[in-house]
């Protein structure tokens, strides 16, 4: 196995003076795998000061190469594509005509220059029966609040078929802000808030220069959707909660310039102005619905006691997305149905009033108000503020008879395993669960101990009891721990540990199992797991 890059490297090497020949800064990444295909990414660096968002450098040949070995004696595929300043000097191949169910090995080569080594896997074939699959699941790393060491733990795993990220993979803020302990552990560039192309490209430049993110990207491919913040805090259709019309121009334009530097440095299948929300198979084991919750939901209604709420044309999906998720939730030529959800599903209700701190705690965390009063809905900016699409979707699976279906959550820096009634102020006296939800907790971005700046594990618990209490089908909840999520899919169920870090703002900061939780097939509930996946 190839040795994970060490923490001295996080700063990428200097050009040598006089030397024009391109360096791979940034590392390899694969991304999207078919049975067939995969796509493979880089970004070169054709002459010192050709940097990210600079506009400058001349246009360059990049030959990619895909091999059945590490060490490149087979190669199966190769071209050459051309790069420049337009694209901001990334390289994106869609790698095809490979064979399914298969590991290989790419690189790029520039003038000389040859890139790391990347490792990817095809998906099985449509119609195999495939007997695992076992993913990384992430979200929310913000690169001011601390190290990403929760990435460089599941690089040394090795036994990950595919990442998956499910949103917010940078940050838009400028140096300094969205740090609830006033801890910035290294800053954001550029010293500014994101707003033009240039920005979005610098930022994306400078989170791929992290040895840690660059050893995972290097190992598997990875499955992609954004949330709010690769574009702005909170994003609807039409405008975000952090974008300012006046002072930061039209939204739209903002918008399609996060959307542009998104297609240009992630391994994803997407260009900027197509559609992000795609799907995958594995087999007949299972599928996965990426969605895109952020570019065709209508606006976030005021407060939890909005009489907006019961609107039955609002969305968060927009109409044909909505279509092609009911679509994959019906498909019978898989088992398990997983669906990419950047925002929470499951109904959530405010509990008794809690502690004055606390209950602010909760508003700063989902960045809403919240009226401590029991019964509402405690964040409009998931899909609790969308009840009557969501109804549609759950209806969607009760009168079908759908069975396992997982919903694979990020965006709320916490972790959960909650089953998925139709009516969670009835459940479970009234009506079964239709699904489940599995959340992942953030890599770094702040939770509700840093917001209340608590020690971990004490304060939050008393309202993690309290929203269990009321909410009988949220199984598990933790609302402090950083770190990453392990999911595996058999024929038999499906099952996510959880890992905690120790201390995000450590960079050798030890990854501790935390808790582990099963759905079998056909239940619909999750229950604790009597071990973790070896």
């Amino acid at each position: 196995m190839a040795a994970v890059p060490s923490r001295a490297g996080a700063t990428p090497p200097r050009t040598p003076p006089g030397q024009s020949r391109p360096r791979f800064h940034h590392g390899v990444a694969s991304g999207d795998p078919l049975p067939d295909a995969v796509v493979l990414w880089t970004r070169v660096t054709p002459r010192p000061g050709d940097d990210p968002g600079t506009g400058r450098g001349p246009v360059v040949d990049v030959t990619w190469e895909v091999a059945a070995d590490a060490q490149f004696r087979r190669i199966v595929r190769s071209g050459t594509v051309r790069t420049g300043p337009d694209r901001d000097h990334t390289v994106k191949v869609d790698a095809t005509r490979l064979t399914p169910g298969t590991w290989y090995w790419y690189r790029f080569r520039c003038q000389g220059s040859t890139s790391p080594v990347g490792r990817t896997r095809t998906a099985p074939a449509h119609s195999a029966a495939t007997p695992r699959l076992r993913m990384a699941v992430v979200s929310c790393a913000n690169w001011q609040a601390g190290w990403f060491t929760a990435y460089r733990h599941l690089a040394e795993r090795r036994d990950l078929d595919l990442v998956l990220h499910l949103g917010d993979y940078l940050y838009e803020y400028a140096p300094g802000e969205y740090q609830a302990r006033d801890v910035v552990v290294r800053p954001h560039d550029p010293p500014r808030e994101m707003t033009a192309l240039a920005d979005y490209r610098r930022r994306h430049g400078q989170y791929k220069t992290d040895p840690d993110l660059q050893a995972l990207h290097a190992v598997a491919p990875w499955v992609v959707t954004w949330d709010d913040h690769e574009s702005a805090n909170d994003a609807w259709a039409g405008g975000a909660e952090n974008h300012t019309a006046g002072a930061e121009g039209e939204w739209r334009r903002r918008r399609s310039f996060a959307q542009r530097a998104y297609a240009e440095w992630m391994p994803v299948r997407y260009e900027a102005g197509g559609r992000l929300y795609r799907r995958l198979r594995f087999g007949r084991l299972a599928s996965l619905s990426m969605l895109d919750l952020r570019t065709y939901r209508d606006e976030q209604v005021g407060s939890p006691v909005d009489p907006a709420l019961g609107d039955p044309d609002r969305t968060i999906t927009g109409r044909e997305q909505f279509r092609f998720l009911l679509d994959g939730l019906a498909d019978r030529q898989v088992q398990w149905k997983l669906v990419g959800n950047p925002v929470m599903i499951t109904p959530v209700r405010f509990p008794n009033a809690l502690d004055t701190r606390l209950a602010d705690g909760i508003s700063t965390l989902v960045d809403a108000p919240l009226p401590p009063v029991q019964g509402v809905p405690y964040n409009v900016d998931q899909w609790d503020g969308y009840p009557v699409e969501r109804a549609r979707v759950l209806g969607h699976l009760r009168d079908r008879g759908i069975r396992d279906t997982v919903f694979l959550t990020g965006d709320i820096h916490s972790g959960w395993a909650c089953d998925l009634p139709i009516d969670g102020l009835t459940y479970p006296v009234n009506g079964n669960s239709v699904g489940v939800e599995l959340v992942c907790t953030s890599v770094t971005s702040d939770n509700l101990d840093d917001i209340t700046n608590s020690p971990p594990r004490t304060t939050s618990r008393a309202v993690e009891t309290a929203f269990k209490a009321s909410n009988p089908h949220i199984r598990y909840l933790d609302f402090d721990s950083h770190g990453f999520s392990v999911l595996q899919v058999t024929p038999a169920g499906a099952q996510m540990d959880w890992y905690v870090l120790t201390d995000r703002t450590d960079p050798n900061a030890a990854a501790v199992h935390s808790v582990s939780y099963r759905v079998r097939a056909g239940t619909q509930k999750v229950e604790p797991a009597p071990r973790r996946l070896v």
